[in-house]
């Protein structure tokens, strides 16, 4: 049960840490984190600036460590914490956590669509007008995709602090 609670603490800490770290990429480790970064890279690259290669470049990279960053926390979830839910809450809890867990491929596939969006930015071949509208498109996509990791991650914590509760008083009352 201590592993239990250490884990819940640590996926707690990981959304609280995030919050507070909006220009430090190095430090994303969950979706919160991501919802940082995702705000820093998309402001790294505004079409129409002169240094847009060098935009885009940092543009990839922050979402290339976001993306590794969210994938280790949406796989701690989906694997010992939804164990831990399935072994410790009740069905309504676990029922609301795999609900959240169905969002995580959604937030996935927008990542790697970003991705692949920076990287046809990247590589040429489009007209000044298809890569100026394009550009815009991909900066709005990133900014909903960090609405949406934020929500996410919104529903989480009062799943996680509910678990945690019940633990620890579960855990008193055997002392």
């Amino acid at each position: 049960m201590d592993e239990t609670i250490a884990l819940i603490d640590k996926i707690i800490e990981e959304h609280r840490v995030a919050f507070k770290r909006f220009r430090n990429l190095e430090e994303i480790v969950g979706d919160i984190g991501a919802i940082d970064g995702m705000e820093e890279a998309k402001e790294a690259f505004m079409p129409g600036r002169f240094d847009q290669k060098e935009g885009l470049k940092k543009l990839q990279e922050s979402l290339e460590t976001i993306d590794q960053g969210l994938q280790a926390h949406f796989n701690r979830e989906e694997t010992a914490l939804l164990a831990a839910f399935e072994k410790h809450g009740d069905r309504k809890l676990v029922s609301a956590l795999n609900a959240l867990i169905l969002q995580h491929e959604d937030l996935r596939n927008r990542l790697a669509h970003s991705k692949k969006h920076v990287a046809e930015l990247v590589g040429g071949g489009l007209t000044h007008q298809k890569w100026e509208a394009s550009a815009h498109d991909m900066r709005a996509h990133i900014s909903h995709t960090r609405k949406l990791l934020e929500a996410h991650a919104a529903g989480e914590q009062p799943l996680l602090v509910e678990l945690r509760r019940q633990l620890v008083e579960g855990t008193k009352g055997r002392d």
